[in-house]
């Protein structure tokens, strides 16, 4: 699919799955899309569907193969993806450690902040002659993430409400030190994948929010094991009926979800003139800008 070309389905909602979740039962009119981007291809290819009779596209954030790791993932092409199928929100379901005794392994956690550990990955669409800086203090949509809280408190998991969310770059769990410091800074979880996922999607005006199911209490827990990967796949595997359940629920609610500004959040953040921003520049940036320059020049 060319960055020109028209959305394939009419679709409201993007998944984009954690380890663990490769795919999303109950989809009816199950096609698999080869979506290309400007941004190269996507981790695997997008699977189209109704959820519930509402348009659903699905991503593997690591492949359905689990091939990516953390780093690899190719963020910008799974968010440029969505935005050329017409997705509207993203869901990013992620497998996290937890840095407080009261978000224990099983638990749910929808988080409202998020902190940037990460560096080793692409965290913009812009650049090359094109300079952007959206708005990012609220990390994830209040309103999208408000009605996700809704859904998940609806599910027989215990649910939390909040909380910063630390990014590392990963593939290594985190050090004892590290881990230590970061519950001193106050964060709540900790995870490698939600950045720069967040901030790309915000970039793309699609409303973000984080579906964060715990796993384990990283390192830092002295009578429980330190993380592995192990670990983190068996806690996956007994949780993962809770993810499919609150997903359900979540699509019957999408349309209680309120306004928000992340539609617009472009609309102040283009610094750049467009006749002076390289023509290459600006037809890579189409899919994501393309309701400002099209016909300014």
């Amino acid at each position: 699919m060319a960055e020109s070309e028209q959305p394939l389905v009419d679709v409201e909602l993007g998944i984009i799955g954690g380890s663990g979740l490769y795919a999303v039962p109950g989809l009816e009119d199950v096609e698999e899309q080869d979506v290309s981007t400007p941004f190269g291809r996507p981790s695997d290819r997008v699977v189209t569907g109704r959820l519930r009779g509402i348009g659903v596209a699905f991503i593997p954030r690591h492949g359905r193969n689990h091939t990516f790791l953390p780093s690899e993932v190719p963020y910008r092409a799974n968010i440029c993806a969505l935005k050329q199928l017409g997705v509207r929100r993203v869901l990013g379901v992620s497998a996290v450690g937890s840095l407080r005794e009261d978000y224990a392994p099983l638990d749910v956690v929808i988080p409202d902040q998020l902190y940037d550990r990460t560096k080793a990955r692409a965290g913009t669409f812009f650049g090359e002659g094109m300079v952007a800086h959206v708005g990012f203090a609220q990390p994830f949509c209040p309103a999208f993430a408000a009605t996700l809280l809704e859904s998940a408190r609806r599910s027989p998991a215990t649910t939390h409400q909040g909380g910063t969310l630390v990014v590392m770059e990963g593939p290594a769990f985190s050090t004892i030190a590290e881990s230590e410091t970061y519950r001193k800074a106050g964060f709540s979880l900790i995870g490698m994948t939600t950045l720069p996922e967040a901030k790309l999607a915000r970039e793309a005006e699609l409303c973000y929010a984080s579906l964060s199911m715990v796993t384990d209490y990283d390192v830092w827990h002295q009578t429980h094991e330190t993380v592995s990967s192990d670990m983190v796949a068996e806690t996956l595997r007994r949780n993962i009926d809770v993810a499919y359940g609150i997903l359900g629920d979540l699509v019957d609610r999408l349309g209680e979800i309120g306004e928000c500004r992340c539609g617009s959040a472009l609309a102040s953040a283009l610094l750049t003139r467009f006749d002076v921003a390289p023509e290459a520049t600006l037809q890579r940036l189409r899919p994501i800008i393309g309701r400002y320059t099209d016909g300014a020049h």
